[in-house]
């Protein structure tokens, strides 16, 4: 299709497509599963997206770097942010993923929900009694230990490899 032929939510789509997270650079919004949806509602252009967690900083960031993306083709849409269902890292990309792991992030691990197979994002899950191997995005060692449950940013973990020495962050899966 060639750019006069898609529709007004398709050029959108488009524009938005490679749209970086601002606190992580290497992954696009849509592969983090924070862009939800863009539609053509009765008031006009609307570009949903979801936080990763309810009190996440970048959200007006990501705002205005929605709207900025969409001007540079002369299009202007309504951001909503949606907050149910809640963010899930079930939302993230494989692609996703293997960026967090090669920029130095440990990617997270499948959540509750989705190794029961339940169809709801929310699901309440006793935490097992022996926790889940981080590998380090570094050298691969599953040698690590948690150093603190907070990271660079509330929903990553920070780590360290007792193999390489090296501190990273874990995406905590949600």
């Amino acid at each position: 299709m060639t750019p006069s032929t898609l529709s007004l939510a398709e050029r959108a789509w488009a524009l938005l497509e490679h749209l970086s997270d601002p606190e992580i650079p290497v992954v696009s919004l849509r592969e983090l599963g924070i862009l939800r949806d863009v539609r053509e509602g009765a008031s006009g252009l609307e570009v949903v997206i979801t936080p990763t967690y309810s009190g996440c900083p970048a959200m007006g960031q990501i705002e205005d770097d929605v709207k900025a993306a969409l001007a540079t083709e002369g299009l202007q849409a309504t951001v909503v942010t949606q907050l149910a269902p809640a963010w899930t890292t079930d939302w993230m990309t494989e692609a996703a993923k293997d960026k967090l792991r090669a920029y130095g992030i440990a990617p997270p691990h499948a959540c509750a929900s989705e190794k029961s197979g339940a169809t709801n994002v929310v699901q309440f899950a006793a935490r097992s009694a022996q926790a889940e191997v981080v590998n380090c995005p570094q050298c691969g060692s599953a040698n690590t230990t948690e150093t603190s449950h907070f990271g660079s940013t509330a929903c990553k973990a920070l780590y360290r490899c007792l193999s390489c020495m090296e501190p990273f962050d874990y995406f905590k899966p949600y």
